[in-house]
């Protein structure tokens, strides 16, 4: 007899037109017997399995049952999108005649991915750049002035005020005008927190079953002692492997010049004293010049402790002289002006308490000049008290008692979970109980894919691309007649490479490069066109899902092991060795293996993708460490053979089906989801006898093809006309079988 978990789950499958995969049975199964046991679960789901349906079904089950909001956590804005915009909808339509009530969802995001309207009011009017200075009908306004009367025009339309529905987006400069940190906010004391898209969203998501947010957010909801999360008891998080990378990054601080100059400046309309800390600024920068770039091994060096010591004393004074009048309350700009002397005083402070498990950087920044930044060495005992719940005591305030899944398709590093669990805190004395399961994939990448190392290429360099490398970009782009996601390990060789094949290939050819638009906006031209390449970096290397015909080669330049003057890694290697570990395999190798087994991940999306992943750099079959990369990696069909692979593309290429359509960013409603339930995926992407088609139909018209249904039983499931699922299909490049 199934579980009632195992019949949701088939009911939501059966929903989506799907059928049973044995995996994402597993998966579910096992997120279902977690909870139940209130131990924790890493589940290494490869592309296909469906672990979205695997953990939203018993995270679901589990919401209605207890009457607690399941918590979702994913690195990526493309996986929240698909989440909110496509599974919840689906799944909500499929359960609802198996449950008490539709299950229901919200986003839940951090306040700088929401417009203002106090701010867009003029509610802080002495913003550093005064673009609120610029007149809204000024037709010759800068790009700047422009794009932010754009965002105030559009604040008075959306239901939302989530920035991700701004399309074409702005840029960040003009974001910061019309939008505040959670440290700036006013709180209850604003005039206008009854609008606010923020509060106004958080409110609309106590209430629902699965509240998705990202793992930024998610971090500071746990470290920073201000739950901003309804009480919950199973949080899911997806993406896993990018979960420490994004910890570190929200407890990270850095102390600028440029920022203690500004933090003077907002101060000086409230205090007397701001002109001791515009002086600093310049001291700080000259120490910082003088300085050696890289970590401070040894301890701060006297001249810079020393002017630390007096930006803390001096900001502390500050604060106090900044307080607003008795009785008077704060406003927008006396706020701005008090966050800012306070994050100098507080990032100064950490900075001289030289912690343990800190470490302290010198950087330089072409734009902003040098700057001193502090970051953890190791986030994994702090995430197993404050995520895990592991040695917390009962006066640990925020400290919740959950069961956390962490599911992504790269978990397993060199066969094992270790090295991963290691990272989260989950080894070692005093660690919390939980298990690791494999689902493994439904692909064959043995035969979609093949896994192509360029032996003959000369070794990466420092010197930017080898010609020879060019050479061989460019043949590998030709014969794929497009069809390109290159992937590098540094901007300049992205921007290298865009050059040269520019230069190279014929005006047939459109060459993308990241940061010539939003990321969203250059992977959905590259879906569009079979004819584009798309080259980048980190970004790229992780949650782009372009399946189809669209992405038949993915390029790797070079093994993307961490920068040898990357101060955390250093530090983290020499504090394994110092044990009597293997740091370079511990940090180094781990980080290249998690990145490699991502990106090489873009290549096979279905079960009729096809393709090739070629590596630029003969160490992933010459180094010694050459093993635990590949084991890293799906299976593909292994070569070093050029000619063959030039002539798989070309064939490739040949009987390419059609691109597959690609819907543009819903609208979205106060909780983040579309903003009409009963349109939801409804975007047209067709016309086929007189009926609109959907993304959604699409969806579902290719996972029925992926699983073999015959034409009769599409056509039942999508309620559509035998001939018009076969006019479709044959658009879509895709055959659909007969009974019998």
């Amino acid at each position: 007899m199934s579980s009632p978990v195992e019949s949701l789950l088939a009911a939501a499958v059966g929903g989506v037109g799907g059928s049973t995969r044995p995996g994402q049975v597993e998966m579910a199964l096992a997120v279902a017997r977690a909870i139940d046991t209130e131990e924790h679960l890493l589940v290494q789901a490869g592309t296909g399995t469906g672990k979205s349906l695997a953990y939203l079904v018993p995270a679901v089950e589990h919401a209605q049952r207890v009457g607690k909001p399941a918590v979702v956590a994913t690195a990526t804005l493309a996986l929240q999108g698909q989440i909110v915009d496509r599974d919840m909808p689906r799944l909500a339509d499929a359960l609802t005649p198996h449950l008490k009530r539709r299950p229901t969802y919200a986003i839940v995001k951090g306040r700088r991915n929401y417009v203002c309207k106090h701010k867009v009011e003029g509610g802080f009017p002495d913003d550093e750049d005064g673009l609120f200075d610029v007149g809204e009908a000024d037709a010759q306004a800068g790009w700047l002035g422009k794009e932010v009367v754009r965002v105030r025009e559009w604040a008075e339309e959306t239901e939302s005020g989530d920035r991700d529905e701004l399309v074409p987006g702005v840029s960040e400069k003009a974001w910061r005008q019309v939008s505040v940190s959670a440290q700036e906010c006013l709180g209850s004391k604003c005039p206008m927190v009854a609008e606010c898209f923020v509060e106004r969203s958080r409110e609309a998501a106590k209430d629902v079953d699965v509240i998705v947010t990202n793992h930024s957010f998610m971090a500071i909801d746990a470290f920073e002692g201000r739950p901003m999360l309804p009480d919950h008891d199973v949080l899911v998080i997806d993406e896993a492997h990018e979960l420490v990378d994004r910890v570190t990054s929200t407890v990270t601080d850095e102390l600028a010049p440029g920022g203690v100059r500004a933090a003077a400046k907002r101060a000086r309309k409230f205090a007397e004293g701001s002109d001791q800390l515009d002086d600093l600024a310049t001291d700080l920068e000259a120490v910082l010049e003088e300085a050696p770039e890289g970590r401070l091994a040894t301890g701060i060096p006297d001249a810079l402790a020393a002017v630390l010591g007096r930006c803390r004393d001096v900001a502390r004074n500050l604060l106090t002289e900044m307080k607003p009048p008795k009785g008077e309350q704060v406003d927008g700009t006396r706020q701005v002006a008090l966050v800012t002397v306070e994050e100098v005083h507080d990032t100064a402070a950490r900075m001289l308490e030289e912690h343990e498990l800190d470490v302290i950087w010198v950087s330089r920044d072409l734009r902003r000049g040098p700057l001193l930044r502090v970051a953890p060495m190791s986030v994994a005992m702090r995430m197993r008290e404050r995520i895990f719940g592991a040695g917390a005591t009962d006066d640990d305030e925020g400290v919740r008692d959950r069961t956390v899944v962490l599911t992504s398709a790269t978990l397993e590093l060199g066969g094992t979970f270790d090295a991963v669990a290691g990272t989260l805190g989950l080894r070692g004395p005093g660690s919390p109980e939980w298990t690791g399961l494999d689902v493994g994939s439904p692909f064959d990448y043995a035969q979609q894919g093949i896994a192509y190392v360029a032996e003959h290429l000369p070794a990466p360099g420092r010197d930017g691309l080898a010609p020879q490398t060019l050479d061989e970009i460019e043949a590998l782009v030709r014969a794929a007649g497009g069809r390109t996601l290159g992937l590098f390990s540094s901007m300049r060789a992205a921007k290298e490479a865009s050059e040269a094949m520019r230069e190279r290939l014929d005006d047939s050819f459109t060459v993308l490069c990241q940061g010539e638009d939003m990321i969203g906006t250059l992977v959905r031209d590259f879906a569009r066109d079979p004819r584009t390449i798309l080259f980048g970096t980190l970004t790229l290397w992780q949650g782009v899902d372009v399946p189809g015909s669209s992405c038949q080669l993915v390029l790797i330049d070079r093994i993307p092991f961490p920068r040898p003057d990357d101060p955390l890694a250093s530090a983290r290697t020499q504090e394994i060795a110092r044990r009597g570990g293997n740091g370079f395999m511990a940090v180094s190798a781990t980080h290249a293996a998690l990145r490699l087994a991502q990106g090489a991940g873009r290549l096979i999306r279905r079960s009729d993708d096809r393709g090739v992943v070629a590596f630029l750099d003969h160490r992933m079959i010459k180094a010694r460490y050459a093993g635990f990369l590949q084991r890293s990696l799906p299976p593909f069909w292994p070569t070093t053979d050029r000619e063959l692979v030039l002539g798989a593309l070309r064939r490739l290429d040949e009987i390419a089906p059609a691109v597959q359509a690609v819907a543009d960013p819903v609208k979205r409603g106060l909780t983040g989801t579309v903003a009409d339930p009963g349109t939801a995926g409804t975007v047209r992407t067709a016309v086929v006898q007189g009926d609109g088609w959907s993304a959604q139909d699409d969806d579902e018209l290719r996972d029925g093809v992926d699983l073999g249904l015959p034409l009769e039983e599409l056509a039942a499931s999508l309620d559509r006309d035998e001939s018009a699922v076969t006019a479709r299909a044959q658009a879509l490049g895709l055959t659909v079988p007969t009974r019998g």
